[in-house]
């Protein structure tokens, strides 16, 4: 970063210096709030893991009081589930007289940017087109749709060594745990006995480009995706705790009102799949 800076001092030609700098500022200030929560994250864990003050001051080279207020400074520790920067959040465009985004998925990608601000990240919100592009070659990138909207999610999701997402015979679509065979399908689907409930798909797949991972929530039905960010909201330091920032993938199991579709509770429906462990 350093360097980055006196390339920027060199600069002779103030009209182009002013921006390089600006630029510049936007990077360090980025990197600061990063590294403060890597230091918060760093404190907590020595401390859990049989660490005194005086040891962790000692380690840092500050006084304990010092530690005592570097602990509580900073974003959260799982602020890095989500990202570092720029979080880029993408829901499907639907097909119609005119292209429209459902208000499930509309709520979905609001509610994340939301949690994205709470910790301190910047967000923007993106759209699939209806022809299914999509690049997920993207850094912070949280992609909100099912293997019928994107056939680029799709091949990510056929991938996932954990779970599969399949067309049954009777026609629903379900989640399938791979090893075990459990199906989760979606209660309102239930032929017999119908409910106000969903399941959807979370998980942490690899970039096609092989240059680090990217996030995809996929709803049997979209008010399926909106209790998934019901769930991160409410759950997100719990599952960075037994995930981190690994490939993983899941089932999240929720409750909606059917009079306007809002989420009323979530919480897994299967454990934490690690990727490596397949």
């Amino acid at each position: 970063m350093i360097e980055e800076v006196r390339r920027v001092s060199a600069m002779q030609d103030h009209t182009l210096r002013v921006k390089a700098a600006v630029d510049l500022m936007t990077e360090l200030q980025a990197a600061v709030v990063e590294t403060s929560r890597m230091r918060k994250e760093s404190i907590a864990w020595l401390r859990k893991n049989g660490h005194s003050m005086a040891d962790v001051a000692k380690l840092m080279g500050v006084s304990r009081a010092r530690v005592a207020q570097l602990r509580d400074a900073g974003p959260p520790p799982e602020r890095a589930f989500l990202g570092t920067r720029l979080v880029q959040v993408v829901v499907p465009l639907r097909p119609g007289e005119r292209e429209y985004v459902a208000v499930e998925d509309s709520s979905t990608g609001q509610r994340l940017l939301a949690l994205a601000q709470s910790l301190q990240l910047d967000g923007e919100l993106g759209y699939i087109p209806t022809t299914g592009e999509l690049d997920l070659n993207r850094d912070d990138l949280v992609v909100v749709c099912g293997p019928k909207t994107s056939p680029e999610a799709a091949a990510a999701l056929a991938q996932d060594p954990r779970l599969s997402f399949e067309t049954l015979p009777d026609g629903r679509w379900a989640l399938v745990e791979r090893e075990s065979g459990k199906v989760y399908t979606s209660p309102s689907d239930d032929p017999q006995d119908p409910t106000s409930a969903d399941v959807a798909y979370l998980g942490r797949l690899p970039r096609p480009d092989g240059q680090g991972t990217f996030m995809l929530i996929a709803g049997v039905h979209a008010v399926g995706s909106l209790g998934v960010a019901h769930f991160l909201t409410e759950s997100l330091a719990a599952l960075y705790e037994e995930a981190g920032t690994e490939p993983f993938s899941m089932v999240v199991a929720c409750e909606y009102d059917p009079s306007n579709k809002s989420v009323t509770a979530s919480q897994p429906a299967s454990e934490v799949l690690r990727h490596e462990a397949a």
